[in-house]
């Protein structure tokens, strides 16, 4: 039978280890039978808890804490990033970018702007010099993408960009980034996408 939860104490924390193939309800199920053993290991110490294995939502991510913390008073950390910034990454995973969810966008996004979300993005509009979208599956624009794109923000590699017209200075997939070049600039560019050399490709 497959081990839902491992819980490893270590010299500076206590690592509780989830399979990565594991539902939700399964992790939170077990997690809270597995309580009363996580509470013995506090009787002197309260030792950093960090919970790693497995990429997690932010609403789950949200549901664990809030179970670990409602029976004990300890600092938890996640493996997986809770915000999609540009400089949170920090593990490297492959998905099918056919089945994530998407958020849809109305507008263009002015300098200045940020729109992020946690699967995919399209913007029903241009994103303008100076604005942000981050997302942590593919990006789609309608209109013109003039600012930063930052796809697969989480570490996916097959995440793409597509756009009517790529006009952007910088292009980000994974931890990948791609400077573009003044001679790119001058040959319309639609599509963005990592090869197996870990290269950012437009088309």
């Amino acid at each position: 039978m497959r081990s839902i939860i491992n819980i490893t104490l270590k010299q500076d924390e206590i690592t509780i280890k989830l399979n990565e193939n594991a539902t939700q309800e399964e992790i939170v199920n077990v997690l809270k039978k597995k309580m009363p053993e996580l509470k013995k290991l506090y009787k002197e110490e309260k030792t950093p808890i960090f919970v790693t294995g497995k990429i997690l939502k932010n609403k789950e991510i949200d549901e664990i804490q809030e179970l670990i913390e409602k029976n004990i008073d300890v600092e938890i950390k996640f493996d997986s990033p809770k915000i999609l910034g540009l400089y949170s990454i920090k593990r490297t995973f492959k998905k099918d970018i056919g089945i994530s969810e998407t958020k849809f966008h109305r507008g263009s996004i002015r300098s200045g702007q940020k729109v992020e979300f946690e699967g995919s993005l399209v913007i029903l509009g241009d994103v303008n010099s100076g604005a942000e979208v981050i997302a942590g599956e593919n990006i789609v624009v309608l209109g013109a993408l003039r600012g930063l794109a930052h796809a697969g923000a989480k570490g996916n590699k097959e995440a793409i960009i597509s756009s009517q017209i790529i006009e952007a200075p910088q292009l980000r997939i994974a931890n990948i980034v791609k400077e573009i070049e003044k001679e790119e600039k001058n040959e319309p560019k639609t599509y963005a996408y990592v090869n197996d050399d870990d290269k950012v490709i437009l088309e």
